[in-house]
């Protein structure tokens, strides 16, 4: 009759975990090279003005910009977006923020999506969950529903979806429904 040797669990022990270590490592190796022919560049902390005959027309910053130079290239921002527009003076005239956006270079189009706030200097803010903007046409649509408030907090209105001008000065909006409290005192 043999006897079991008191090193034999810890052996069968420490093998076990020899074993699993070498799969982990496998593992970070696989995902490691995978990473490494992504054909991303990563930027944090990113700040972009944009600006035309050397007077600043917005800035835009976002705390990570991912550049996906592939055959159809794209900026993406995964952990959102603010953009500030500014008049020939520097004063804010709109910003919108959102929680995700991609720009597409070849298209020209960028899309924000996931809680898109529009901020107008008077006040009156715009929300969806998608704004487009299309660059050759200079213009911002969506497709699906918005809601606006009105800068002096009397009221808002709802639509289906909406087009406007890049300054949003011009807003078309459809099937639309809305509500505004007047002032007895003031009338119509």
């Amino acid at each position: 009759m043999t006897k079991n040797s008191p090193f034999m669990p810890a052996a069968l022990f420490a093998a076990t975990i020899l074993a699993s270590c070498e799969t982990d490592l496998k593992e970070v190796d696989r995902i490691a090279a995978i990473q490494a022919e992504e054909p991303v560049e990563i930027s944090r902390g990113v700040t972009v003005v944009y600006s035309d005959s050397a007077v600043v027309k917005a800035r835009m910053t976002a705390p990570e910009m991912r550049h996906y130079n592939v055959e159809e290239p794209y900026y993406e921002f995964q952990k959102g977006v603010t953009i500030v527009f500014l008049d020939e003076n520097g004063n804010e005239t709109q910003r919108i923020t959102s929680d995700y956006a991609i720009q597409k270079e070849k298209e020209e189009v960028t899309e924000f999506r996931n809680n898109v706030v529009i901020t107008r200097a008077d006040g009156s803010i715009i929300k969806t969950e998608e704004l487009i903007y299309d660059q050759k046409a200079n213009t911002f649509h969506n497709n699906v529903p918005i809601t606006a408030y009105f800068k002096d907090g009397r009221g808002n209105f709802m639509g289906s979806s909406f087009k406007s001008d890049a300054d949003f000065e011009n807003i078309e909006v459809q099937n639309s429904t809305g509500l505004y409290l007047f002032d007895p005192g003031q009338g119509i």
